[in-house]
């Protein structure tokens, strides 16, 4: 018993030193560029939706990749494009193909061969997550060079009061106990093997439900505003308020916004601005006054920005809840910032 109890001691030793050696040589414990706790909900992630849509259903499964990118895998080298944004690019809730990415991919593949845009959009984020993705997720990525990032952003901005970039706001990292998992399942090889083949292979038989059509229902139900568009806004008695209107969040919005370009420019890639309305329009008048500042500031400092405000004409079933668009209103969306941008990428 004594012989056994010690051979099992020594086994378990020697498969220790192993298991540790393998973890040193293989894995990514000294390796600058790991992602530790950042993005750690956002990548190799895999979920089944089924939703309903004018009285069509779609399964399908939301996937993000290794790199947190949504959609399959893909060399870092060949992406070209990034919309950057929060859930209202990311847009879980549709199959890919309704996406506003998605619907601007196609009309660009009609007119240019080599440039496709990929999803980034981090539930949450606002301009200030944008900067920390500059910080602590994008550099990380080895011969990942895109040559444009298309900012969607002003939602989720409206609740940002300060200018700061590293708190809250889909950052994702924690303090103590979960941080330290987080990093200890980053830099593993063995979690990194197990988890890339469940990825692969494992599809949840759980589903997440939602119905678009009774969503679209019950807010038009609840909501009293309807949209107000940029002609009708010049014409309504009043609006001089918006354009004159000042708040910290405004001003802090825009220094975020010079941060994001600098930043974008020493990563060596091209940014590309895209202001958002909700299903307000111009009634909503601290947003309003974020597009509206937003166009001037672009203006005045020569960014590349695009009006989606000022040209988009839309209706109540073009949004769910309010702020994130159905698939009726991401192709309308498209529709209007795929010409745009298709005319600066042919520029540049």
């Amino acid at each position: 018993m004594v012989k056994f109890l010690r051979i099992t001691v020594i086994n378990i030793f020697i498969g220790l030193i192993l298991f540790c050696s393998l973890e040193l040589v293989f894995g990514y414990w000294f390796d600058k560029d790991n992602l530790g706790p950042y993005v750690r909900e956002y990548r190799m992630r895999k979920n089944t939706y089924d939703v309903v849509f004018d009285k069509k259903r779609y399964v399908f499964e939301y996937k993000r990749n290794y790199y947190g990118f949504r959609g399959k895998e893909i060399p870092l080298e060949q992406i070209s494009a990034v919309l950057v944004g929060g859930s209202t690019a990311d847009e879980r809730y549709k199959p890919e193909e309704f996406t506003i990415t998605e619907v601007v991919n196609k009309e660009i593949s009609k007119e240019i061969s080599n440039i496709k845009i990929f999803n980034a959009g981090i539930e949450g984020q606002s301009t200030r997550g944008h900067l920390a993705n500059l910080k602590y997720w994008f550099p990380k990525l080895k011969n990942f060079k895109p040559k444009y990032l298309i900012y969607y952003i002003g939602i989720n901005d409206q609740a940002v009061k300060g200018s700061g970039e590293d708190t809250g706001d889909g950052v994702v990292i924690d303090t103590g106990y979960q941080r330290i998992w987080d990093n200890i399942k980053t830099r593993s090889i063995f979690y990194d093997l197990a988890r890339r083949t469940k990825h692969k292979f494992y599809t949840s038989e759980k589903k997440i439900l939602y119905d678009f059509d009774k969503g679209v229902q019950l807010f038009k139900e609840k909501q009293n505003v309807q949209f107000l568009n940029y002609n009708d806004f010049i014409k309504k008695k009043g609006n001089e308020n918006v354009f004159k209107f000042q708040d910290p969040i405004i001003k802090n919005y825009l220094l975020r916004v010079d941060k994001l370009y600098e930043e974008s420019i020493k990563f060596g890639s091209i940014p590309i601005f895209i202001n958002q309305v909700d299903s307000t329009g111009f009634e909503n008048k601290l947003l309003s006054s974020m597009n509206i500042y937003l166009i001037k500031h672009c203006k005045k400092n020569k960014y590349l920005c695009i009006d989606l405000a000022k040209e988009i004409n839309a209706n109540q079933d073009y949004w769910w809840d309010g702020l994130h668009t159905t698939p009726k209103g991401s192709a309308a969306v498209g529709a209007v910032i795929a010409p745009k941008l298709i005319q600066i990428f042919k520029a540049n």
